[in-house]
């Protein structure tokens, strides 16, 4: 072997190198590339995703006025409550998914420590699509003391609160002001399955 051929072959060896580690260059710059692409993609998806949650959390509220579609239901400790039985008085019906929503239950425990619903002479029904047992067996675990209405779906659809939450089959977390003539004054639904008892009590007293 020549001293000039093996010239050529050492350079031809070094410029295949030099290829390679451009070509490396160049494979990791896509994949940086790529990988920053994939992320801010990811970034949007969360942050639409998030956006999406935030609108659909937000409250919905009704300040139309109507007579309020009366009733009578059974009760989770064997009684009976009418509707026609609060004339006179201020009432709060609050539909909710009952059992198995520990937040729906929470909320009445909640609603319970605010003095200011018997100070104003408001008294809050929980309605609930549940059997006595069902929603017995969570009242005890979480401490509720108040009995909650049974209904069987036609009370919360007459309300138009059924598939206002994440079931379609069930009410949504939503509160009904109906005033000492039987007129519902306000209805609010609560996607966020929460509203403090201080802010629904001034909603109420508001509007009365």
């Amino acid at each position: 072997m020549t001293s000039g051929t093996a010239s050529r072959r050492q350079a031809e060896h070094q410029h295949r190198l030099e290829e390679l580690r451009q070509n490396e260059t160049r494979t990791k710059r896509r994949r940086r590339r790529f990988g920053l692409a994939a992320w801010a993609a990811g970034f949007l998806v969360v942050a639409a995703l998030v956006t999406v949650a935030l609108l659909s959390s937000r409250p919905v509220v009704s300040a139309e006025t109507r007579q309020a579609p009366g009733f009578t239901l059974p009760t989770s400790d064997g009684q009976t409550v009418s509707l026609s039985s609060f004339l006179g008085e201020p009432v709060i019906l609050y539909f909710n998914e009952g059992a198995g929503c520990d937040a729906c239950l929470q909320q009445m425990a909640e609603i319970e420590k605010e003095p200011g619903f018997a100070a104003a002479g408001i008294t809050v029904l929980p309605i609930v699509m549940n059997t006595a047992e069902q929603i017995n067996a969570d009242r005890d675990r979480l401490g509720v003391a108040t009995p909650f209405l049974l209904d069987d779906g036609k009370i919360s659809k007459a309300y138009g609160t059924l598939g206002t939450g994440m079931h379609e089959g069930l009410p949504g977390h939503g509160f009904v002001l109906v005033d000492a003539d039987g007129v519902q004054q306000w209805y609010g639904n609560y996607p966020s399955m929460w509203l403090e008892p201080k802010e629904l009590l001034d909603e109420a007293t508001s509007r009365l």
